[in-house]
């Protein structure tokens, strides 16, 4: 751990820190993998259970991420999207805000089931979700692959 994740919290995405949002940006080799944070931000105005959230490093968005509050697939609740800047990448913040996250979707009715997606050539979400308990059960939806962590 090259910092100190303790500073590490999520805050829900507000009309002050929405713009902070859309401004965090992937690496060039990781957007193929993801919507623009502006893209999920609206996509949560009309798909109202969807719930999005920035990361916080102290008091500084360095990052996004958004889960469904109604289960669906694999009899879990989904996450959507996580992602952290570029420039804060590789310090445990994805990892702790993760964390953070399956917290709250723990405490979902009926959670038994949290599901990511992503494409397979994605090896850091791969490594991450792995190193946080997340099971290939070889699971497919188009050409993402799908990994369960059981909480309930």
């Amino acid at each position: 751990m090259n910092m100190n994740t303790a500073k590490v919290r999520i805050g829900a995405v507000t009309a002050d820190n929405w713009y902070d949002c859309c401004l965090l940006e992937l690496a060039e080799d990781q957007k193929v993998y993801m919507e623009p944070n502006a893209v999920s931000i609206a996509q949560s105005k009309f798909e109202t259970t969807l719930k999005p959230y920035a990361i916080y490093l102290g008091d500084k968005a360095v990052g996004f991420l958004m889960y469904n509050t109604v289960q669906e697939e694999l009899d879990g609740y989904w996450i959507y999207r996580i992602m952290v800047d570029k420039k804060y990448q590789g310090k445990g913040i994805g990892k702790k805000a993760t964390e953070l996250m399956i917290a709250r979707m723990a405490k979902l009715p009926e959670a038994k089931n949290i599901v990511i997606g992503y494409s397979p050539e994605n090896l850091e979400a791969h490594n991450l979700y792995a190193s946080l308990g997340f099971k290939d059960h070889g699971d497919r939806f188009g050409k993402e692959m799908a990994v369960v962590k059981k909480i309930g």
